[in-house]
């Protein structure tokens, strides 16, 4: 211990040295970096000098020692609230400093005579500075959760290895590397673990007085390990979309939205979600898509999401809508948003009730006109977003514009333009038919006073006309 302390003077001094007067703005990058270390090194070494400090006082506060313990006499319930207090720590870190000062003591045996500690070769690195207390703390707690299933000289060699390892790492990453070691020590209580955390797996699902719908849940790896997979997956796709958007098309149109800032795009308005946010856009995405999976391994054959909503609302663009199985009605901005969806069947309800229109299939796009639009309109036809991050839009709505499901009253649409298209006075034109016709958006009066058509689709980066 009195080497730690003589270690911390040496490296105080040498940060002082380096250091000076100087103020830490603007110091070299070279020196910040050895400050950096300095003070890792301090951390360790501080651990090292605390840890036998810490499990004295454990011992001479022992429980049995009733109103003799010197944490009682300090006015402290146990050693570990002692420490807490006087280093203004928390008591977890206490338990941990307490941990490890105990297991890597020299013990003292019946005769009289000191023992080895129960982990040299973390009482080693610990006391050279090469790991400090929270790295010591989790190898102890992994080595002495299995050692009576591993053994002895399997555990000593497993310290020994991970004391070589320890150094580099983060703590979170050691914590990975401890997870197969102890696999590695005890591969039979692999699979109890296994079995416990799927016992434990739960989604709750409740929709808070807002109407927003809560999610609160836990997989085990099994199930876990495709949901993280895909939803990271798909929220890399986005970021890479949203990086080509940026260097290529970001400014095709210059066209604002609200929620942007001045002078920025709808695309560049939606990347600035987070990415707790893009990854509660992914769920949402592929539960939409699963809806209209027809696989027969699926067993939602028939499962829908239906928006209802009334005709006169529907119409002037005003009231509410409410989607089955929630509670919280809906603007019927976002009605239609949704209903544009073909996994969504809107229900559009007249007088008295009566259903109008249950968007049957015939309103709906089918694949292969989807690919047909995919050819004509490259993606959105109005950002240029990937084709796997739009929706087909039906330009003239329903029963309100007696609109039909052919390729000359479909567009192919992101949600930040889809939104922009139906909230905010967009419209769009198509001329010519098929897949070489032209798309067309013309905005409103307050983008632009003369209403000048804004080319779209693939057409946009034609070189020739």
């Amino acid at each position: 211990m009195n080497d730690s302390f003589t270690r911390i003077s040496e490296l105080a001094c040498e940060a002082r040295e380096l250091m000076g007067s100087a103020p830490v703005e603007g110091i070299a990058s070279a020196t910040l970096m050895r400050l950096n270390d300095i003070v890792g090194r301090l951390r360790r070494h501080l651990d090292a000098a605390h840890a036998p400090l810490a499990a004295e006082l454990a011992r001479q506060s022992r429980p049995e020692l009733g109103a003799d313990s010197l944490a009682r006499k300090q006015g402290f319930r146990n050693a570990k609230k002692l420490i807490a207090a006087t280093t203004g720590t928390t008591l977890g870190e206490a338990t941990r400093i307490v941990q490890v000062g105990e297991a890597t003591a020299p013990r003292r045996q019946l005769s009289g005579v000191d023992a080895p500690a129960r982990h040299p070769h973390v009482a080693a690195a610990l006391d050279a500075g090469a790991i400090g207390s929270p790295a010591a703390s989790a190898i102890i707690t992994m080595l002495d959760r299995v050692a009576l299933r591993a053994g002895a000289d399997a555990v000593a060699e497993a310290e020994r290895l991970l004391v070589e390892k320890a150094p580099g790492p983060s703590l979170e990453d050691l914590q990975r590397i401890l997870q197969r070691a102890e696999a590695w020590l005890d591969p039979d209580g692999v699979a109890p673990s296994e079995d416990e955390l799927r016992a434990d797996r739960y989604l709750h699902m409740h929709e808070d007085r807002f109407g927003a719908l809560i999610l609160k849940a836990k997989f085990d790896p099994e199930r876990g390990a495709p949901i993280k997979v895909a939803l990271e997956a798909f929220v890399a796709a986005e970021l890479r979309a949203a990086r080509d958007r940026e260097a290529n098309t970001g400014a095709a149109f210059g066209l604002g939205s609200p929620a942007s800032a001045p002078g920025e795009t709808a695309g560049a308005a939606a990347d600035r979600r987070t990415i707790p946010q893009m990854q509660a856009d992914a769920l949402a995405i592929m539960c939409e898509h699963v809806l209209g999976c027809e696989h027969r391994d699926l067993p939602i054959g028939g499962a829908t999401v239906v928006v209802r909503m009334n005709l006169e609302d529907l119409e002037a663009g005003t009231g509410h809508a409410t989607i089955d199985g929630l509670a919280a009605p809906v603007s019927i901005a976002t009605a239609r948003r949704m209903a544009a969806d073909a996994q969504i069947i809107p229900c559009v309800l007249g007088g008295e009730s009566e259903i109008l229109d249950w968007g049957r299939a015939k309103r709906l796009f089918t694949r292969a006109q989807k690919l047909a639009l995919a050819e004509r309109d490259g993606g959105c036809a109005r950002c240029g977003a990937p084709i796997s991050h739009t929706k087909v839009h039906h330009i003239h709505w329903w029963r309100r514009d007696g609109g039909r499901t052919d390729l000359g009253n479909g567009v192919l649409l992101c949600d930040g333009c889809h939104h922009d298209v139906h909230d905010n006075g967009w419209e769009i034109r198509i001329e010519g038919v098929g897949v070489s016709a032209w798309v067309w958006f013309i905005p409103p009066p307050w983008v632009d006073p003369d209403r000048t058509p804004q080319l779209g689709g693939r057409r946009r980066f034609d070189w020739v006309t």
